[in-house]
């Protein structure tokens, strides 16, 4: 496999996309590709784009109790016995971003697979504003539900050139709160890296348990990266699910970046820190390595 600390700047090239990009060219439905309308305008200058020479990329259907389950698949062409890294989205479902973070781990020598986790319950794409989108979609995905469909891309992964006794997992913002339940959930995973996602929470039916309520018992290595300024996620929660972790065993650790809110990894968003964001994915490449996985 390429070498984990390879430079990030040797794997993706920003595109000369203009400020100005008209809407229509990002709002599309293909998965993978284009942006979700509640994000609409992107900060097109900062997009990173990562290319397809010398992998198999694209969409793919993953059965699930008689279910089609979308999923965007990037591996290297040709091989197999690859590592297995799963990356689970934000509220805005399987676009350009985290098909083009799938992409980057393949290049890396994985295979990565990123599920559309939301299916069942409408499309993340096509809501103008994230307080709909919430509504309408995020608020009713239930846990058990998205646990079974990454469960079922595991099993894809297994049978078509993946190495699950070398299973990562990762994900951004709903999806990081999903990485820390999922790592609690199967215990093959080797290691994990949650990025700003949710630590506590109401709980409800659909939302029996979140990542503070699981901490004692876990025993995979999360990663957990947050930013001091995140307004949602904040210090007092990282705090308090610090104090959960001291109660197991499982190593996990946080880095908190002072400089960053939420989401600054999402280089496609006003809220992206370059500086931050990179090294996350060296840190993230890093504990994957460290763990096993690689």
């Amino acid at each position: 496999m390429t070498n984990l600390k390879e430079n990030f700047d040797s794997l993706v090239a920003k595109t000369s996309l203009s400020d100005n990009v008209d809407r229509r060219v990002f709002l599309k439905t293909t998965l993978g590709a284009g942006f979700a309308a509640a994000v609409l305008p992107v900060s097109a200058q900062t997009i990173i784009k990562t290319d397809t020479v010398g992998l198999t990329a694209g969409s793919l259907e993953v059965q699930e109790n008689g279910l089609s389950v979308p999923a965007y698949r990037a591996q290297p062409e040709g091989k197999t016995n690859l590592p297995v890294v799963l990356v689970i989205s934000e509220i805005f479902g399987v676009h350009e971003h985290i098909a083009d973070i799938a992409r980057r781990f393949a290049k890396l020598g994985y295979l990565a697979i990123a599920p559309d986790l939301f299916k069942r319950q409408g499309d993340p794409m096509a809501f103008a504003s994230i307080a709909e989108l919430q509504d309408k979609v995020i608020s009713k995905v239930p846990d058990d539900q998205v646990l079974g469909d990454i469960d079922a891309c595991v099993a894809w992964a297994k049978e078509n050139g993946g190495n699950v006794d070398k299973l990562a997992i990762t994900g951004f913002c709903w999806g990081g709160r999903i990485t820390w339940l999922y790592a609690a959930h199967n215990p093959k995973v080797k290691a994990a890296a949650a990025w700003y996602g949710g630590l506590v929470g109401e709980r409800s039916e659909l939302r029996p348990k979140h990542p503070v309520d699981i901490a004692a018992a876990l025993k995979v290595p999360v990663l957990g990266l947050y930013g001091a300024k995140d307004q949602g996620i904040t210090q007092d929660a990282v705090a308090q699910m610090k104090a959960a972790l001291s109660k197991g065993n499982s190593k996990s650790e946080f880095v908190v970046y002072p400089n960053s809110g939420h989401a600054f990894n999402a280089d496609y968003r006003p809220s992206y820190v370059e500086a931050d964001a990179k090294d996350g994915w060296k840190r993230t490449l890093a504990w994957f390595k460290a763990h096993g996985v690689s």
